[in-house]
């Protein structure tokens, strides 16, 4: 008996959700089309690129688009009207191909000129001649019709010979067969040869003989009699699954009768035999489809009620044959007797069209699952010229909460119209009326089997538990839910679920014969209420309170209680917080000590920098004579031109700068002198080894590069130590250390190579 408290409440929902359902299979009804079959056509006819994949379906979308009126749609009219010009230009195009580009242009006007017309005309007419198969004469006639249209100059020779040619492939049940060697009957086939046979007729010069035309009648009538229906009253067609591969599916095949049915009627001078409540059960079941999802299912839908219900959008005169269908419906099923809602109705044809002007009546309303006689007399709705509904106001007092089934009749204003319309004679359409349910005489009480009832909280195994409360609806009348459910649920999280009985009777719980399903726990239960239905428009789920059970000790092979499920949210809640103790930190000098001998550190780099200081300034700035210091620079310059190696340096630099020491103290910038600047002397004079370091100019531009790129790579440390994280060092030091494998390997290389040289000399 334990149960989770989501099971609990889906229970409660799922249950009350049936009962809406088997109350809306009793009587079906049908909405006409509305918006969302617009958006579904927008979504399903995308086209790929600015086009669609064949004619085929660049045709059904465009019959789609323009049977609902779609003003935002796709615009393919250049593409569509290019696939047209290409296909009836084209000598080598399937009739299939022909025949829908046709169709197209019956609908986007493309230009063909009058010698494209002729060459189309000439090659079906030789098709027609050659035909042996009913797909063959469907495109071929279908074609030469469509160049009728809009050309209007187009008959057949021998119009009595197609037309029997055509009749041969009839099978006796009103079913026809798609070729003379295929034995198998289809009304998918039936379809495309009364609408072959319509082309016939209208391209007949002089008129075919009426006699062919009225054996046709009792084949439409056998082929009626073999249609099939469904428990809401849709009628269709479907053909036995022979071959997998050419099996058409309900839809496409009671589509293909439609089409075939108004086609034939549109060019009779007889009326067909067929009886209107027929014509309104097709309606229907090409209604009660809904909204399909695939584009092919779509078109087949619109297609269909196009043609049920005006001759504008399929054939001339196809109305006077064929009644169009008005369809019943309401905005809501759903009334609601607190906010005193009233009862609105609509009739429209099937594509949703105004209807002609009738009355709706009221003919009874009865309780769902009663044969009781009719709450209501029979009355007419008022019609709202402003919305276009019929109203029914003010619901009557003996309408309260639940759920019923209202009939409703049509009736048309002009006798002529009855020739017309089909309405289908009454309607019966379930409604639910809603309400706030009034919650009285709610009582918790404990039981004992001598004192009575007893008030306390506090309960043991040989007591019982009384729960009793009476449901009331807006209009004072008792009320029974469909659902009343009690739970006990223990501290430890386990559940027991009871069905309480009918509204107004007493619930009673005995702990006695209960102590092993309640696994002798004791302790606290929480007591809640669950009530729902349909029509309630509060139902709730309340705790109402607490008791105190007190239960026996548990035998040893006592069952224990099942393991509570976990709540799959959990583990997206916060996560324990997690402590953790650092290792404490070692011992280390102080502070003053270390700052101390990074200082010492420092002195070396120190005194270098200051005897470089001290190098250079006695370099640059020397006491001369003007005069002298000219003779000496003169000798200077002629020293240098005789230099074979750096080291010849060492000498003539250092006479010249501890020779010039009388004199006026004057500035002298010292300009490089072949290849050599006054820094490189300088470094020479401190004691520098650069006896190795290259003369000529390309290697000593890769020996400078190379010291440079040592210096950058230290310089990367120290911004690694102050700045960089490691991976952004790792980056410039792959740059750098390629650099650097370059320029030292060249400088390598020349500095072995002059080692070999000097060896061999």
């Amino acid at each position: 008996m334990a149960r989770s408290l989501v099971g609990f409440t889906v229970l409660l929902g799922f249950t009350v959700l049936l009962l809406f359902l088997s109350i809306c299979e009793s009587a079906s009804f049908f909405q006409p089309i509305f918006d969302s079959h617009r958006s579904a056509a927008v979504e399903l006819f995308s086209p790929d690129h600015g086009s669609f994949k064949s004619l085929e379906e660049t045709y059904e979308a465009l019959r789609t688009f323009d049977v609902l009126g779609i003003e935002k749609k796709p615009d393919v009219t250049a593409t569509a009207c290019r696939l047209v010009s290409e296909t009836v230009g084209s000598s080598s195009s399937t009739l299939k191909d022909l025949f829908y580009a046709l169709k197209a242009n019956s609908i986007v006007k493309c230009k063909i000129n009058d010698k494209a017309y002729q060459g189309i005309i000439t090659r079906l007419n030789a098709a027609v001649d050659g035909a042996n198969s009913l797909p063959d004469f469907y495109y071929s006639v279908g074609g030469l019709v469509l160049v009728k249209g809009s050309k209007g100059d187009v008959q057949l020779a021998d119009a009595d010979g197609i037309f029997r040619s055509v009749k041969a492939f009839r099978q006796s049940d009103g079913r026809w067969r798609f070729s003379s060697n295929n034995p198998e009957s289809s009304a998918f086939a039936a379809g495309i040869a009364l609408e072959t046979l319509a082309g016939v007729v209208s391209l007949a010069s002089p008129e075919l003989d009426q006699s062919l035309i009225s054996t046709l009648n009792s084949d439409i009538s056998k082929l009626f009699d073999s249609i099939e229906k469904y428990d809401d009253g849709a009628l269709y067609f479907d053909d036995k699954l022979v071959d997998g591969h050419d099996h058409q599916g309900p839809l496409a095949t009671t589509s293909s009768v439609v089409r075939g049915l108004t086609a034939f009627a549109a060019v009779t001078d007889e009326r067909l035999n067929i009886p209107s409540n027929k014509i309104l059960g097709l309606a229907n079941f090409f209604l009660g489809i809904g909204v399909p999802g695939d584009a092919k299912d779509l078109f087949n839908q619109i297609d269909s009620l196009a043609c049920l219900e005006s001759n504008r959008q399929c054939f001339a005169l196809a109305v006077l044959m064929v009644s169009i269908p008005l369809i019943l419906s309401l905005p809501s099923t759903v009334l609601s007797v607190t906010k005193e809602d009233s009862l609105q109705v609509n009739v429209n044809t099937v594509l949703g069209s105004n209807a002609p002007p009738l009355t709706v009546k009221l003919v009874g309303v009865f309780t769902s699952g009663s044969k009781a006689a009719s709450l209501v007399e029979s009355q007419e709705l008022v019609f709202d010229d402003g919305t276009g509904m019929y109203n029914f106001n003010n619901l009557p007092k003996s309408i309260d909460v639940g759920s019923y089934t209202f009939v409703f009749e049509i009736v048309l204003h002009e006798p002529e119209h009855e020739k017309i319309y089909v309405t289908g004679g009454q309607k019966k359409v379930p409604i639910f009326v809603s309400g706030l349910v009034k919650i009285e005489n709610a009582e918790i009480a404990v039981l004992d089997s001598d004192l009575g009832s007893i008030e306390t909280q506090k309960t043991n195994h040989l007591q019982k538990l009384r729960v009793s409360f009476k449901l009331t609806t807006p209009h004072g009348l008792a009320f029974k839910p469909h659902q009343a459910l009690l739970k006990l649920r223990h501290e430890s999280k386990v559940e027991h679920i009871f069905v309480v009985g009918n509204s107004g009777k007493q619930f009673e719980i005995n702990f006695l014969g209960l102590v092993e399903k309640f696994f002798y726990l004791s302790g606290r239960y929480d007591i809640e209420l669950a009530v729902g239905d349909a029509v309630m428009e509060n139902s709730l789920l309340r705790a109402i309170g607490h008791i105190e059970l007190d239960l026996p000790e548990p035998p040893e092979k006592a069952t224990r209680p099942p393991p509570q499920p976990v709540d799959p949210y959990s583990r997206y809640g916060p996560k324990a917080e997690i402590t953790h103790i650092f290792r404490a930190p070692e011992k280390r000098p102080p502070k003053e000590l270390s700052l101390a001998f990074l200082g010492l550190t420092f002195l070396p780099l120190l005194g270098f920098l200051i005897g470089v200081s001290l190098a250079c300034t006695a370099s640059f700035i020397l006491s001369f004579n003007q005069k002298e210091l000219n003779c000496r620079y003169t000798k200077f310059l002629e020293t240098l031109t005789r230099v074979e190696s750096m080291s010849d340096l060492l000498v003539s630099p250092a006479f010249f700068i501890t020779d010039i020491s009388e004199g006026e103290v004057k500035h002298f910038n010292f300009q490089s002198v072949k290849g050599c600047n006054f820094s490189g002397i300088i470094l020479l004079r401190l004691g520098v080894n650069l006896n190795n370091f290259p003369s000529n100019t390309v290697p000593a531009t890769f020996a400078t590069l190379f010291h440079v790129s040592i210096g950058a790579v230290l310089s990367l440390y120290v911004l690694f130590w102050l700045k960089l994280d490691l991976f952004q060092t790792l980056k410039l030091l792959g740059f750098l250390g390629v650099i650097l494998v370059l320029v030292g390997h060249r400088v390598l290389s020349h500095l072995a190579a002059t080692s070999a040289k000097l060896k061999s000399a």
